[in-house]
């Protein structure tokens, strides 16, 4: 075949086909080297060179993968990748597409923690809704650490310089080594049996994943899921990550903040003490103003729901006049009957009648004198009495003739 026969690749071609080639030979590999160069991008992806005595390879590791590495490489870390070989095709660059990556001789270690975070995850002790709210004015802060622990004098500085008015309880306890765990959990323990703190800060300073270990326990991570009392992490450094990072209800990434974040500023709070009274005497300043205003509304209405004294005067001066012509009117009414009663007695009165020339004759029946009114009445030898319009007179009949 000559050699105008041969098919011409282009240069992207040739890449394809070199990184088909390299992905179909390769499967998942491990390699081990210094990183070198480490950048981390806006988007959340890693890029450096892997290298050795002997070479480099250059690295990506993306945003969904590196979020699983529990800490934030550095250039001269030793580490080793799970990875898959590639080329990158517009430079032609061989590259290692990393998967996995842990520090170099703590392969044993780093598996065990990715099984421990695996296995606690799919249990729940990592879910947001299960993780209790830090109060945001503590009455009482607990601190479990080490008494030799540097992370115990920057915690302490930093809530004195912020909320020196809150109190502090500090629960000792190893915080390295292989007696930390069960040390760790009795604190937590204690402070839950006490309930005199309202947060609990679990505080140590940075190191090696070794360093650190005790606080990858199983046993310490179900006891703070367990705890009562809110617990705020700040274990390590901000690239050091742990189980009971995980699992607390709030992780700080440092022990200074871990303090700041469960203790409010002093100024702060004054400040905002100042603005709500501030607020609410505005607020009763102008409830006040709205209820006089209501007050004075009320008032103009009772002015005029009210009687007028004046007019109350002249009604009831013109109801006194009314009174005292009707009783008049009444009184003369009585009067005249009166009048014409007394002249119809009079009229009846007897006397009158004598006075014009008649005599009555009573006689005396049983006690009781009565008037004749029958000449047959009148009988012999017995006594009558006359009266007349000026006297009386008493008579005994000798004759009788009717």
């Amino acid at each position: 075949m000559s050699e105008i026969s041969r098919e011409i690749l282009s240069v992207g071609d040739l890449n394809r086909a070199i990184a088909t080639s390299l992905e179909d030979r390769f499967d998942t590999v491990w390699v081990s080297g210094e990183i070198s160069n480490f950048k981390a991008y806006d988007s959340g992806h890693w890029y450096f060179p892997l290298k050795d005595e002997e070479g480099q390879v250059r690295c990506v590791m993306f945003r969904g993968r590196n979020g699983q590495v529990g800490f934030m490489p550095q250039s001269g870390d030793l580490v080793e990748v799970s990875a898959n070989v590639s080329m990158y095709v517009p430079r032609g660059d061989i590259q290692l597409t990393i998967q996995t990556l842990r520090r170099a001789g703590m392969g044993g270690l780093y598996e065990a923690f990715l099984k421990l975070k695996a296995k606690l995850a799919k249990e729940g002790l990592f879910d947001e809704d299960r993780k209790r709210e830090i109060p945001t004015h503590p009455r009482t802060i607990g601190i479990i650490t080490s008494p030799q622990a540097a992370a115990l004098k920057d915690v302490l500085s930093t809530l004195a310089r912020r909320a020196p008015h809150i109190p502090i309880v500090i629960y000792l306890t190893l915080v390295q080594g292989p007696e930390a765990p069960t040390g760790i959990i009795a604190a937590l323990k204690a402070a839950n049996k006490e309930q005199a703190v309202d947060v609990i800060l679990l505080v140590r300073g940075g190191g090696s994943i070794e360093d650190l270990w005790a606080f990858n326990d199983e046993q310490l991570a179900y006891a703070i899921s367990q705890s009562e009392i809110p617990v705020v992490s700040g274990v390590g450094y901000e690239t050091d990550f742990t189980i009971a990072d995980f699992v607390a209800d709030l992780r700080a990434p440092t022990p200074t903040g871990a303090a700041e974040l469960a203790a409010p500023r002093r100024d702060q709070m004054l400040a905002e003490l100042d603005a709500i009274m501030a607020a609410l005497l505005q607020r009763i300043n102008q409830r006040v103003e709205r209820e006089a205003q209501t007050l004075d509304q009320l008032a103009l209405r009772l002015s005029h729901a009210l009687p007028n004294p004046d007019r109350m005067r002249e009604q009831i001066e013109g109801w006194q006049q009314r009174l005292n012509q009707a009783w008049s009117v009444r009184m003369e009414n009585w009067k005249r009957n009166q009048s014409h009663y007394q002249a119809q007695l009079e009229m009846l009165n007897p006397q009158r009648t004598l006075e014009r020339g008649y005599a009555v004759i009573l006689k005396e029946e049983r006690e009781i004198l009565q008037a004749v009114r029958n000449p047959k009445e009148l009988t012999t030898n017995a006594r009558y009495q006359v009266r007349l319009a000026e006297g009386q007179a008493t008579i005994e009949l000798t004759k009788s003739s009717s």
